[in-house]
């Protein structure tokens, strides 16, 4: 039977991340750094203006683009973060970050092109690349004394006759890297050339730890440059759980996309389109909440694993995530599930995240200090105790 599946999504990868959770849920006490979401409820500003609409009847089909006032809401909020026109038009609602990752992928590419995507890489992406038949080709991150860090030279060398689109996630989920406004524009200008769509997935734009936020395409980008924007609400207002995203595209896509979620999810639940109203509306303290506590965190097990002389480690820039090595680990899938049961900490291996991960261990600091010191100290104890160390 299995020979029948069509051959691009049957050798779609198991997920490594979810391989060390699986084990590491089987194991008491163990402290779970491994996934990309932080140990924060949503508020209940949120919820409250989630359940207001159910008790008020909004449980019928909706608009496949959006509720007006969200699409409202967050033309709003791209003009306050951006500095661009309000346009409603522009923003379409998704069932998550990751169905505006597929729907963009599915406008743009098709079965045999090549999109380029810098790696090591959130998983989830090149997988959606492969749903469509599309094959994802990695340009590896330059790595040095700053971190991770974009080679153009790679990229440019990357292009082929085949090549559609280029993905770019920034500040990035595992490394930390944050694109300057000079990449960007070279990778807009390598896009120009070549005719080239951009995926702009910028979700953890406001996790900027060198000020402001993040740099973005909005920034360099002009009116008909073939940008799609991917977002999500999981991230800034702790709503992993709800699956609410969104995509920015030019409004002449509008009914392609439409077309996309109805014939998909045929639109968002209108009582989640209330919470992520009040999200937009109510939640810019909770976000720099949000992001003060990931500095905070970032710093604090940084330092220990730093102290410990033993690790390959450049704090990052931005997003949530301690991507380092230990030395004498390179069996890095093995060591996830050693640090299980040796240490009491969950972390998720390198590998996970495509060539160039080889090495490395992604660790999520968006968490409350109590736990985050804890697990610093374990992991840094069996750092120290380890034979021959």
């Amino acid at each position: 039977m299995l020979d029948q599946v069509r051959a691009h999504v049957r050798d779609l990868p198991e997920s490594g991340i979810v391989e060390v959770m699986n084990y590491g849920r089987k194991r008491d006490g163990t402290i779970p750094l491994w996934a990309g979401e932080g140990d924060v409820p949503t508020p209940a500003f949120i919820c409250e203006a989630a359940a207001r609409s159910l008790h008020a009847g909004e449980t019928f089909y909706t608009w496949q683009r959006g509720l007006p006032e969200l699409r409202a809401a967050i033309a709003r909020y791209h003009a306050r973060l951006y500095g661009i026109p309000e346009d409603p038009e522009r923003f379409f609602v998704t069932g998550s970050g990751m169905q505006a990752i597929q729907i963009a992928f599915a406008m743009a590419l098709g079965a045999g092109d090549e999109i380029l995507i810098p790696s090591p890489v959130w998983p989830n992406a090149p997988a959606a690349a492969q749903k469509v038949g599309a094959h994802p080709v990695y340009v590896p991150f330059h790595y040095g004394p700053e971190g991770f860090t974009l080679d153009h030279a790679r990229f440019a060398a990357a292009v082929t006759e085949r090549t559609r689109a280029i993905f770019l996630n920034t500040p990035a989920n595992p490394t930390g890297f944050v694109a300057t406004h000079e990449d960007l524009k070279a990778l807009l200008a390598l896009a120009r050339k070549h005719g080239l769509w951009i995926i702009a997935d910028e979700i953890y734009g406001r996790f900027h730890y060198e000020g402001g936020r993040a740099p973005s395409f909005h920034d360099v980008m002009e009116e008909g440059d073939r940008i799609l924007f991917v977002q999500t609400f999981s991230k800034n207002w702790a709503m992993t759980g709800w699956r609410v995203g969104w995509i920015e595209a030019h409004p002449a896509l509008g009914q392609i996309i439409e077309n996309l979620i109805q014939y998909s999810t045929s639109g968002v639940a209108a009582f989640m389109q209330r919470g992520a109203i009040a999200a937009l509306e109510e939640g810019e303290g909770f976000v720099a909440e949000q992001v003060a506590r990931a500095r905070h965190g970032r710093d604090l097990v940084g330092d220990v694993l730093l102290a410990t002389n033993q690790v390959n480690l450049v704090k990052p820039p931005g997003a949530f995530y301690l991507f380092f090595g230990i030395e004498g680990e390179d069996d890095v899938r093995r060591l996830g599930l050693k640090l299980v049961d040796e240490a009491g900490v969950g972390i998720a291996p390198g590998t996970a995240f495509g060539p160039g991960g080889e090495g490395f261990m992604r660790l999520c600091f968006a968490r409350g200090e109590g736990q985050l010191a804890e697990a610093a100290q374990r992991l840094a104890a069996w750092i120290g105790r380890r034979p021959g160390r």
